[in-house]
Order: C-alpha cells, then structure tokens, then sequence
C-alpha cells in the first residue's frame, strides 16, 4: 500500500465516482480503476459498491478511509513542515459548539498568520458534529464543554472515536439575556424567575439527547423553549422576546456586542448549580499543525486576560 493508492481511495470517496476522481487526478479511469482493485487486493477488503450511478463505500471501506485519511493528513503536516518557506500553504479547521471565545481566538490566530498563505475554515456546529469532525479528521481541533451531567456520556464517545478531551478553563452557570430584559439588573437570577420567559438553546438535529446540548443545566425541565441553529438568531430572539440562556459567562464583547449581559445563575435543592470543563477535544496521539497550536495558544491566552 502506497501513499498514492491512498490518495487515490480518499479522492474516489470524496468525488463519489470513478471518472469524477480521475479528472480530479489528471489520470485515466482505468490507470485509477486498476490502482484501486491492487489495493482492494493487497488488504483482502472491498472499499467500494460500484453502480451505474458510481460508487459509495463498503462498511469496511469507512473503517479503511477513517484511518488513512488519518495517515495521510498527518504526511500533508510532514511536507508543509518541512518544505521551503515559500511552498507552506497552512490549512487548519476547527469545529465548536457556539462559543464567542472561540472563533475571537480564530480571529486572532489569523491575525497571526496573515503573512502566510493558508485555507482556514471554522464550523459553529451541533455538538455530535463536533465529535465526528475530529473523529473523522476533517477538523483537528474540537471545542466542547463536560460537566457532572455529560461527561460519562461523552467521555464514552471519545473513547470508541480515539479522542482526547483537553481541559482550558472551568465556569459555573450564568443566565445571559439583553440588557433591557426585566431580570438584567439582578445581581443573580433563580431558576424560578425564569418561568415566565422563553428559555433558548441550540438545536442538536437527530442527536437531540440531553446530554448533547450546548446549555448548562440543560437537564432541567423548561415551560418555553425555542431552538434555533445560530448565535446571530439567538441573540435576536433574545433581544425581541425576552429569552435567555443558560452559558458559562465568557462572552467576547468584541463580538457579541455590549448589548447582552451575563448574570449569576442562583442555585437551590431543587436546580443545583454545576461545573462547566471547557476545552478541546483532539486525536489522541496526533502531531498538531503550526497552525492548530497557535489556535491553541490563543485560546489559552483569552482565558488568561
């Protein structure tokens, strides 16, 4: 098995037909075609159903691509390390849960690399996508939260996707709402004062279990709740019907603007307050791109200030 007859597989996959991959190749169908049976061959594994309509994997061809695209990400950060300055083009994608903070520190991490040439890209994602964009290496960075509630849960799904959960800072809970909502200037809010006004969270598609939700405290049970797919819209309801949601308080003004606040949420018996681990999820075993670190490095360093 080569380098090439991966690259090969990984093109086949991603073009979702034999003569697709070859024009993308600058190679005839059959010098792919035949490429791709010797490597079929050598492992004793079917990669592809091939169709009159093209070509789709095999279960064992997934299990096969997961890891090659693995090996041959890791051979791309190879060459880009090693190559001459001027030949480096940095290619990173992130993918979080809705977080502020995190896409300031994109920001400043292209900042950073704004000299170089690069192809950057950052996902605000459902929680399960975050998870299988590392899982799968289409994102070498995930951010994510664990808390007494979730963590068992996922650290079950890191462990059957070979990941590893980096933790960067902890927060309790904080109720954020517009500045003009009647609870705005309370030094802290109760679960009970909230009954009166939408509570709003993040859809998580068909992966809409509890413990997939990006709002602490999502557990508890709330008489009016609207979800919705981004921050942008959640901010707008926010301001237009008086929502809330429940978030760990680290907000990038810069942003989100001055226009929301972040208010203490006030436990009791009855809605507990808990611990918000936010951090990043990676391969284990991986060797980070330049470009990955310094998006690290900026995370750390938000949490610093």
């Amino acid at each position: 098995m080569t380098l090439q007859q991966i690259y090969y597989a990984l093109t086949v996959s991603d073009s979702g037909s034999m003569n697709s991959a070859a024009e993308k190749l600058y190679i005839s169908q059959p010098t792919l075609t035949s490429a791709i049976h010797a490597l079929e061959e050598e492992l004793h594994i079917t990669i592809f159903n091939r169709t009159s309509r093209g070509v789709s994997l095999t279960n064992e061809g997934k299990d096969f691509l997961l890891h090659a695209r693995q090996i041959y990400q890791q051979y791309e950060l190879l060459i880009d390390k090693y190559s001459s300055p001027d030949q480096i083009h940095h290619k990173f994608k992130v993918s979080a849960q809705h977080y502020s903070f995190a896409t300031k520190a994109f920001v400043e991490t292209v900042k950073k690399n704004g000299t170089s040439e690069y192809n950057l890209e950052i996902s605000e994602t459902k929680t399960m996508d975050v998870i299988n964009d590392v899982g799968n290496s289409n994102s070498e960075i995930g951010i994510l939260y664990l808390s007494n509630y979730n963590r068992k849960y996922l650290q079950k799904i890191f462990l059957e996707k070979n990941l590893e959960f980096h933790r960067l800072v902890k927060a309790n809970a904080f109720v954020y709402l517009y500045k003009k909502h009647p609870l705005a200037k309370n030094k802290s809010i109760a679960f009970d004062q909230l009954k009166d006004y939408p509570n709003m969270s993040f859809d998580q598609g068909e992966n809409s279990s509890f413990y997939l939700g990006e709002e602490i405290l999502g557990q508890n049970e709330y008489p009016r709740t609207i979800k919705v797919n981004d921050r942008a819209t959640m901010l707008n309801l926010m301001r237009g019907l008086n929502g809330y949601t429940l978030c760990s308080g680290i907000i990038s003004e810069e942003l989100n603007g001055n226009d929301y606040v972040a208010v203490p949420y006030q436990a009791d018996k009855k809605n507990p307050n808990t611990v918000m681990e936010i951090g990043y999820i990676i391969r284990s075993h991986t060797i980070l791109s330049d470009i990955a670190e310094d998006y690290i490095n900026e995370l750390k360093k938000y949490f610093e200030v």
